[in-house]
């Protein structure tokens, strides 16, 4: 019976996704986040600028960027207040991807902080780039917010483990750490981990954090992310 609810659960998911998302949209997002272009989320980004700039003025507000655990935090405005937020998350992003990007997604709008979570598409199985070149993507995109935002602090926030991908903790860890080691040593420059969390007792990724596909997040991972970087961003700009 279990076993049932379970396929008719995963089942149930599926068709609501296709029915928010077109077929053809969802298949030109695979093609887009298998591709190594970043031209190729030139239509995404224009999208998500001028969907940001109908907002009107931000300027002090916490930029979150990165790929779709930042695009799916549909909470995130009410999960950081009394902090205001722009959400500039696109799937299938990654790391050279919002390098390439930085001025027009995060330096046009002045961020008082930037939040950064982004890596997840860069380490997978059969197509993982290795952490030396993650790290030296993350400097380059430091260096180009750096150009514009000189004194806007940055975080990082370390690549989650998943059930899906916890073949590649090992390379993912390691990523992790270059980037947390590099950020200490910079000023400005911060690593929130949330990993250990997201583990149940047994070590592994708990499955109660995940949607149906085991490697996007659902209410309670969100949850655990709200309660870490919310705390850790206030502590750090309240009253700056």
């Amino acid at each position: 019976m279990k076993k049932f609810l379970r396929i008719f659960l995963i089942t149930f998911t599926v068709l609501g996704l296709l029915a928010a998302y077109p077929v053809w949209v969802l298949l030109s997002e695979l093609g887009k986040a298998n591709s190594e272009d970043p031209l190729v989320w030139e239509e995404d980004i224009a999208e998500l600028v001028e969907l940001t700039r109908t907002r009107g003025e931000l300027r002090g507000a916490v930029l979150f960027l990165g790929s779709s655990s930042i695009r799916f935090w549909t909470t995130l405005e009410h999960d950081m207040q009394p902090l205001v937020t722009i959400r500039h998350g696109f799937g299938g992003a990654k790391l050279h991807d919002i390098e390439h990007y930085a001025e027009r997604l995060v330096n046009d709008f002045r961020p008082r902080a930037v939040v950064v979570y982004c890596g997840t598409n860069d380490i997978q199985p059969h197509a993982a780039k290795t952490p030396g070149d993650l790290l030296e993507t993350y400097q380059r995109f430091v260096d180009r917010v750096r150009a514009g935002l000189p004194d806007a602090p940055i975080y990082f926030i370390g690549i989650k483990p998943t059930p899906l991908r916890w073949s590649m903790w090992s390379e993912i860890q390691e990523t992790n750490r270059s980037i947390r080691e590099f950020s200490e040593s910079q000023p400005d420059l911060h690593y929130i981990e949330t990993g250990p969390e997201m583990l149940g007792a047994d070590g592994l990724p708990d499955p109660d954090y995940f949607r149906f596909d085991r490697l996007h997040m659902n209410a309670r991972g969100y949850a655990i992310w709200a309660r870490i970087i919310r705390a850790r961003l206030l502590a750090d700009l309240e009253g700056v």
